[in-house]
């Protein structure tokens, strides 16, 4: 009977080894090449997001300084709607553009 026992115990853990072996084959030896596509992907959308935050920084500090003093004093408010504006509009532009691509 202990016998018996053993050899059930043994043929489970082998039959559990074989299914984890064939899960790891089929599903990370298939992913890992997406690993790096993953990884540069994500590496240029945080890039491109930070450049875009670069440009309106930009281009908020340019209507501040350089338009003399047209937004000063109760119009303070229009360079930040302005850059929200140019903001938004470069986000609507981008996600178009990533949806065209992606129905290609």
């Amino acid at each position: 009977m202990a016998q018996r026992r053993d050899s059930q115990k043994a043929q489970f853990f082998e039959t559990v080894s074989v299914i984890i072996g064939y899960v790891k084959q089929e599903t990370l030896g298939a992913m890992r090449p997406l690993g790096r596509y993953l990884a540069f992907g994500v590496s240029g959308a945080v890039l491109v997001t930070f450049g875009f935050a670069l440009i309106l920084l930009g281009i908020l500090r340019l209507l501040q300084s350089e338009t003399g003093s047209t937004f000063h004093a109760h119009l303070s408010w229009v360079p930040y709607l302005v850059t929200m504006v140019i903001g938004v509009g470069m986000t609507i532009v981008s996600f178009s553009l990533a949806r065209k691509r992606s129905n290609r």
